[in-house]
């Protein structure tokens, strides 16, 4: 098959005539070609791929994509490559969410393997320093060792260089300060905290109201320093089709990021309801 392929400008033109219009943009999460595959069918515009999707495709929580089980990277490549290009048709553009601290690889080469299989979008979530608690020993070490944010704004700015679209993400107010006056990403996501709900989302207990307050702090701050930046909300309470109406009701971005809300709790939901129905029968008289 041919897979399709699409440019910097041709992204933009199309997120710019949503904002334009006030129709919200949306981006989501995909661990496999068939969650890729429905997602463009029902409109989203950007699909993104990580490790932190592929593992929840098998069962397992995001937090297992920080743990020194694979090579990150590599997943997200060879399964955005086989998997994910093959499935789409070129309407949702493709995301891919890359560890910039990875010691092994030049990222500039990382980069290039998105470019040449038709991936012209990156992201630094996957995974991110962002994870690991500010003021925590672990992460004193970290970077220590040279594991940094800094190292995900530079390649979010090398990705720009190299015509790509780009995608910032930043857990708090510092780093998203420093995200957008050093990176200056296409659209700039608030990562409020992982999406509560299902058998591995962890609840913080944090409601919508506060997640959306937040939210519209960083967005503010952020839009002061970078005007022309396409915003969306991520996480935390964000977990249903209302929360995210809440969002977009009482915050100033543009849309919304769903992970686990349109791949790994809808499958949860779907198949234990069809599986519990067959298991349910019994034998007739």
């Amino acid at each position: 098959m041919i897979v399709p392929r699409t440019t910097r400008d041709a992204i933009l033109a199309k997120l710019r005539s949503k904002v334009e219009q006030r129709l919200p943009i949306m981006i989501a999460s995909a661990g496999s070609g068939l969650v890729a595959k429905l997602l463009e069918q029902s409109g989203v515009d950007c699909v993104n791929t990580f490790s932190g999707a592929r593992l929840r495709a098998n069962g397992m929580g995001t937090m297992s994509m920080m743990w020194p089980i694979l090579d990150s990277n590599q997943q997200t490549l060879d399964y955005t490559r086989e998997d994910i290009m093959p499935a789409i048709n070129g309407d949702a553009f493709i995301c891919a969410c890359l560890n910039a601290n990875d010691p092994l690889k030049d990222m500039r080469m990382v980069l290039q393997q998105c470019k040449d299989m038709g991936v012209m979008s990156a992201s630094n979530i996957g995974p991110s320093l962002s994870y690991v608690d500010k003021g925590s020993t672990i992460r004193a070490v970290l970077e220590k060792c040279g594991v940094t944010m800094q190292n995900e704004i530079d390649m979010l700015v090398l990705a720009r260089e190299m015509d790509m679209v780009t995608v910032g993400l930043a857990f708090d107010m510092e780093d998203s300060l420093a995200m957008a006056e050093q990176a200056k990403p296409d659209i700039f996501c608030f990562h409020a905290g992982t999406t509560k709900g299902g058998r591995v989302g962890y609840d913080s207990g944090e409601s919508i109201e506060e997640t959306a307050r937040r939210t519209e702090e960083v967005y503010q701050a952020v839009r002061a320093i970078h005007p022309d930046v396409i915003l969306v909300g991520h996480g935390a309470a964000m977990e249903r089709p209302e929360d995210a109406q809440y969002m977009l009701d009482h915050t100033s971005g543009h849309g919304f990021w769903t992970g686990s809300s349109t791949e790994r709790l809808p499958i949860e939901r779907a198949i234990t309801d069809a599986a519990s129905a067959f298991t349910s029968l019994r034998f007739g008289d």
